[in-house]
């Protein structure tokens, strides 16, 4: 049997979305589970660019104690080109780790029904940002009713909030157009998690129908590689493109080989969650395989050596309309522990490794 969980991209109504159901999703604005204490604005500012990043995705995946009764890792990444030029470069991404006992101050004991979607929980001492849904200190000056992380953020937010920013216009009404805003948060999908294993004995069950499908996945694999995303393959030689998109038979890369058939067995996963286990990396570039991720950084908390909890696929990119991320696998540790935090402290930093296919003297 197989200790590995893949993510899959499905739609889903939004009102299932909220912090109250615990979901696992991409894009849309964060669910945030712990609510006293969220990250300020400094936390998620890029490094490289000094833009805010914007929320990726989030996995819900609760530990076995009392103190992860509840537990999500967070996920948000820069969307200026620019920070992707440098291979294996992982300032322009940030993970956070919350977590939560059964007994909190904030949900009920009681499991959410699932035939019942729950409304948001907000939190009780600080407001997010209309546009981004991240920590919002500045109002409004008009209307004093909403607020915003920041001032790129109201600017592109104005033209939805402009048409009811008044004192009779109560905050909370919903606007159609508010709900996507392209330049600010990505499309919203549910993440369904499926056993690995399952596709695994389908394929068993009828050889014949899997080899023929997996020759059509392979080919899906390979439009995703050739339109210019998963870790910079545009950026290789049409030589050297022909022997990673030509067939498995002609890539010398051991990891590529294994990376293109784990993706073969099921073409649109977005994530693989293995905790405590391995990433398949998609080359075996020096910098990853030998320096990084053998240099992982322990818990800033515990100081516990992290471990792989689970990686984001380039498949992803296929779901969020925006030309100016690029990556090959996105693999996160974190403190197998998942040890408690500070008093004080909601949510804390965790390690990503991003792993394109060119070396830093290749890009």
């Amino acid at each position: 049997m197989s200790n590995i969980d893949l993510g899959f991209a499905e739609e889903c109504e939004t009102k299932w979305l909220t912090n109250a159901n615990f979901p696992s999703k991409i894009g849309g604005k964060p669910a945030w589970l712990h609510l006293g204490e969220l990250p300020s604005s400094e936390t998620l500012r890029c490094k490289k660019c000094g833009n805010l990043k914007s929320f990726l995705c989030q996995i819900y995946a609760p530990f076995d104690d009392d103190f992860n009764f509840h537990r999500t890792i967070f996920v948000f990444v820069c969307r200026t080109s620019s920070c992707y030029e440098l291979a294996n470069d992982n300032h322009c991404i940030t993970v956070l780790r919350s977590q939560l006992a059964m007994r909190n101050s904030f949900y009920s004991e009681v499991p959410p029904d699932d035939e019942v979607a729950l409304p948001a929980v907000d939190p009780p001492k600080a407001k997010l940002c209309a546009a981004c849904g991240c920590l919002g200190p500045l109002q409004c000056g008009r209307c004093r009713k909403i607020n915003y992380c920041g001032s790129a953020h109201q600017r592109l937010h104005w033209k939805f909030h402009k048409l009811r920013c008044s004192v009779e216009t109560p905050s909370d009404r919903p606007m159609e157009s508010d709900q996507y805003i392209k330049e600010v948060v990505f499309p919203e999908w549910e993440i369904c998690m499926n056993p690995d294993d399952e596709s695994d004995n389908e394929a068993e069950g009828n050889s014949e129908k899997a080899d023929v499908d997996e020759q059509e996945q392979l080919q899906e694999l390979d439009k995703l590689i050739n339109s210019g995303k998963a870790g910079q393959f545009h950026n290789l030689p049409e030589a050297e493109l022909e022997k990673y998109t030509g067939g498995c038979e002609n890539i010398d890369d051991k990891y590529f080989r294994k990376f293109r058939k784990e993706c073969a067995k099921a073409p649109k996963q977005v994530i693989r969650y293995m905790r405590d286990g391995d990433p398949i990396w998609i080359a075996d570039t020096e910098k990853t395989i030998k320096g990084i991720a053998a240099n992982v950084p322990s818990c800033s908390i515990c100081s516990t050596q992290r471990k792989f909890e689970f990686q984001i696929m380039p498949q992803m990119l296929n779901y969020l309309q925006d030309s100016a991320l690029d990556w090959g696998v996105l693999a996160i540790y974190t403190c197998p522990k998942s040890c408690p935090l500070p008093e004080g402290k909601g949510y804390t930093e965790e390690f990503v490794i991003k792993q394109d296919v060119l070396g830093d003297s290749q890009k």
